[in-house]
């Protein structure tokens, strides 16, 4: 069976690869189950610290396998229903587990692609990467998340011309309005500054960003007391763990040694 989904281990970072180039990794039934599966397994796995999501060819994905939508005919909507529930699984999975997600958008991105170039904690892309929802212009309404990130990310009326108009979008465009995190150029070292910060993230206190990570994903959805009380137990629950506590000695040590220095040429 063709590897949809590369998932290799770079230490504490998986790097998860996007495998079918000839299609411009268009998403079909094995993708979005590997996908799922991938997540489960990054979730569970306590040596997996950062998720470092790419893909390989000209295209970062080109959202659903349209020549495989075509194919089912009568049995065309139990087949949305089953691969949406898988892609929708794996996403909801990654924006949910305690370790951060990098993205590296390698090239165009359509459809269910935005959904998976968006949801991450940290986006690049190549300077020739666009984005399309081309959803619309196959009779179909976004899924992939799309309709609950785009708007918290761009504003919805960014979003609403976007979908609605079937428009294409540059990658500084993107940036500029705060789709993705940054444009990486030169295009050539997208995949090290990618893999450079999956890195630095994995080397960082995994439980303080895991935190911070529902925290932020929690704040729309909360008032402003309800999300400081959250806060409150966030931060009183990092409080016993050996990554703070490690943390904490190492800034008061730090200090101190400031301190001599500013005291012995005071």
């Amino acid at each position: 069976m063709e590897n949809v989904l590369l998932f290799e281990r770079d230490g504490s970072v998986a790097r998860l690869t996007l495998n079918r180039p000839e299609s411009g990794n268009a998403l079909n039934m094995d993708m979005a189950r590997a996908l799922m599966n991938a997540a489960i397994e990054c979730d569970a796995d306590d040596s997996v610290r950062c998720v470092l999501l790419t893909a390989k060819g000209r295209l970062f994905c080109a959202g659903g396998d349209v020549a495989e939508f075509s194919k089912q005919e009568d049995a065309l909507q139990a087949f949305l229903k089953e691969i949406s529930g898988y892609l929708h699984l794996a996403i909801s999975r990654f924006m949910r587990m305690s370790k951060p997600v990098v993205t590296a958008v390698n090239g165009p991105a359509a459809g269910a692609g935005i959904g998976l170039a968006a949801f991450a904690d940290i986006v690049l892309v190549d300077p020739g990467a666009h984005f399309t929802s081309a959803y619309t212009g196959l009779g179909l309404s976004p899924d992939g998340a799309t309709t609950w990130l785009l708007p918290r990310l761009i504003g919805l009326r960014h979003t609403q011309e976007f979908l609605l108009r079937n428009r294409r979008m540059s990658a500084d465009e993107a940036a500029a309005l705060g789709l993705v995190t940054r444009v990486i150029k030169p295009p050539l070292i997208l995949q090290d500054e990618a893999a450079a910060l999956a890195h630095e993230l994995a080397h960082s206190a995994t439980a303080a960003l895991g935190q911070t990570r529902r925290l932020l994903l929690d704040s729309f959805s909360t008032q402003v007391e309800t999300q400081m009380e959250l806060e409150s137990r966030a931060i009183s629950s990092l409080a016993p763990t050996g990554e703070a506590q490690a943390g904490l000695a190492a800034f008061v040590k730090g200090q101190r040694s400031e301190n001599k220095k500013r005291n012995q040429h005071g």
